[in-house]
C-alpha cells in the first residue's frame, strides 16, 4: 500500500508540472510529449509519466494516440472564454446561495481563510496563496447548501487550476485577488446575495483576462528567445 501511495503522489506531482508547462504557452497545440525526456527531467521511471498522461487526458489537456504517444492539447481562445464563462456563472450561483445559507461557523472559517490569504499575499507566496484560495472558494461552494452544484463547481475549478494559478504571478494580480476576496467576504457577511454573486462573477472573469495577458507575454518572450 505504501508503494502504491508513493506512485500516485509522484504521478500527481508530474501531472501538475506538465499542466504548468502546457498552460504557460511553452508548447504548441499538438506538440508531442517526450516520455523518456520527461522521465529524465523528473528523475523517475516512465511508468509514473504514463500515469500522469492518463490523468491529463482525463482533464482534456493531453490526447493519447495508441502507438504514437501523448500530445499536448491547448484550449483555443473561444474554448477558454466558454470555460471561464461557465466557471463565473457557477461561482456566482454558489455565492448567491451561500450569502443566504452560510452558517455562522462557516462564515468564521471563511474569514479565517481570507486572513490566511492576506498573510500569504504579503509573503508573496503564490503557491501557498493558491492553495488557500482553493480553501476559500471551497468553503463558499459548500456553504451554497447544494451538494451537486458544489461538486460540479469543484470539478471545473480543478480543470481550470493551471490557468488560474499562473495568472496569480502576473503583475499585481496577487494583491488584486486579495481585494476581490475581501469584497466577496464582505458581501457574504452582509448576506447580500446579489452583491456576492456579482463579486464572484467578476473575480473569475478578471482571472481569464489576466491569464490571456500572461500567456501572450510568455509567447512573445519565447518567440524572441527563439530568434536569438
Amino acid at each position: 500500500m505504501r508503494d502504491s501511495d508513493s506512485k500516485i503522489t509522484t504521478s500527481e506531482d508530474i501531472c501538475l508540472n506538465i499542466e504548468r508547462i502546457i498552460a504557460s504557452g511553452e508548447l504548441e497545440d499538438g506538440a508531442r510529449l517526450d516520455e523518456n525526456r520527461l522521465a529524465q527531467m523528473f528523475g523517475v521511471s516512465r511508468t509514473p509519466v504514463r500515469e500522469a498522461f492518463r490523468l491529463l487526458a482525463a482533464q482534456g489537456l493531453v490526447t493519447i494516440h495508441r502507438n504514437r504517444g501523448a500530445f499536448a492539447r491547448i484550449p483555443d481562445f473561444m474554448e477558454m472564454v466558454e470555460m471561464f464563462d461557465v466557471m463565473a456563472g457557477m461561482e456566482a450561483w454558489c455565492g448567491r446561495l451561500a450569502a443566504t445559507r452560510i452558517s455562522n461557523a462557516a462564515l468564521i472559517m471563511l474569514g479565517a481563510s481570507a486572513d490566511r490569504c492576506e498573510t500569504l499575499q504579503q509573503a508573496h507566496d503564490i503557491a501557498g496563496y493558491y492553495d488557500e484560495n482553493e480553501v476559500f472558494h471551497q468553503l463558499i461552494y459548500n456553504a451554497s447548501g447544494n451538494a451537486f452544484l458544489a461538486q460540479e463547481t469543484t470539478k471545473l475549478q480543478r480543470r481550470l487550476k493551471p490557468y488560474r494559478q499562473l495568472q496569480l504571478g502576473y503583475g499585481d494580480r496577487l494583491e488584486q485577488s486579495l481585494r476581490e476576496h475581501r469584497e466577496i467576504l464582505a458581501a457574504i457577511t452582509a448576506r447580500d446575495a446579489d452583491r456576492a454573486a456579482a463579486a464572484l462573477h467578476d473575480h473569475i472573469r478578471i482571472q481569464h483576462a489576466v491569464y490571456n495577458a500572461y500567456r501572450d507575454e510568455m509567447r512573445r518572450k519565447i518567440e524572441q528567445a527563439a530568434k536569438v
